[in-house]
């Protein structure tokens, strides 16, 4: 299966002058972890919920003063919408990310993809792990 096939082709992204405060809304408006930076031929980084929590919140500093621009996490690791499930499980992993921006041949972020949504696929599709659950469901009733 391709990154292309399971991934969010809808992507906000926040200004890189935008005060943090914005990102912080915009991340609740969509329920989201985190944005990208810049516009789809820009990508200037990543805020995430943990960029506004340990370099704003835990200074103490005003969220309507501060800048996403001065918080963002770059560089950004990317994939092609072209790439394998496994080989962006395998990134994502050896990186420590729970997200990812999707990029074309180009460059141009096309899409964004997450763990949720590798764990969701690969767990529909695990017919051992399915087994494995209704098993344990079955038990479970049984044991009621």
């Amino acid at each position: 299966m391709l990154v292309s096939e399971l991934m969010t082709r809808e992507v906000e992204f926040i200004a890189p002058d935008a005060p943090v405060r914005e990102a912080a809304e915009l991340m609740g408006e969509l329920d989201v972890g985190a944005l990208p930076v810049g516009g789809p031929a820009e990508l200037r980084g990543i805020v995430t919920d943990r960029d506004l929590l340990y370099r704003v919140v835990a200074r103490g500093l005003d969220a309507g003063k501060v800048r996403v621009a001065e918080v963002l996490t770059s560089p950004v690791i990317t994939c092609r919408e072209g790439d394998s499930l496994q080989s962006v499980l395998d990134r994502m992993t050896a990186h420590h990310l729970r997200r990812m921006p999707v990029t074309d041949a180009g460059g141009r972020v096309v899409g964004w993809i997450t763990l949720a949504d590798l764990a969701r696929t690969l767990l529909l599709e695990s017919e051992p792990l399915q087994r494995a659950l209704a098993e344990l469901t079955e038990a479970a009733d049984q044991a009621r």
